[in-house]
């Protein structure tokens, strides 16, 4: 057996191996990052509330952290749940209630396979939400098809 030649096979091979763990190993990470770029707190686009987005698990959801109007006009009291449709959840508080859930990061800056409750009416809708850049999204309500829906933009809050 030539020596030399084994030994330049077997660090030849090192190598390669080397740079491919490096990859998958960085590639795990930046993946790991990537879904994790919507973590945060963002405002809705009618300025009216702010959600908090994390990772519970596997999946994202978000709270709501923040009413412009936290109060009812009507009661003065902080504003509950009034308009669901499960009538022993309408006096649960509108703060702090987990309004988005059950997403997943599918790639290129997309979370699918999610909900979204909208306590003005009280109805969830099936939910997409697309990263535009680090400050924005998109986030997309609809019934059945994404077609049929509507889209609002909420814009990342930094922390004061």
């Amino acid at each position: 057996m030539d020596t030399p030649k084994f030994l330049f096979k077997q660090n030849i091979f090192l190598t390669i191996a080397s740079f491919i763990i490096v990859f998958v190993t960085s590639s795990f990470v930046f993946m790991q990052e990537e879904s994790s770029a919507i973590v945060g707190v963002w405002k809705t686009g009618d300025g009216n509330a702010m959600v908090r987005i994390y990772k519970n698990g596997e999946k994202f959801q978000g709270k709501i952290v923040w009413l412009k109007e936290p109060n009812d006009p009507e009661t003065g009291k902080p504003k509950v749940d009034k308009n669901h449709s499960d009538e022993a959840l309408r006096t649960r508080p509108i703060l702090g209630l987990v309004n988005i859930w059950g997403f997943n990061y599918k790639d290129k800056n997309i979370w699918e396979d999610g909900n979204i409750y909208d306590p003005k009416n009280g109805n969830t809708y099936s939910c997409t939400i697309k990263m535009l850049n680090p400050n924005t999204l998109e986030v997309r309500g609809y019934i059945g098809v994404s077609l049929i829906g509507r889209t609002d933009t909420w814009t990342k809050q930094v922390a004061k």
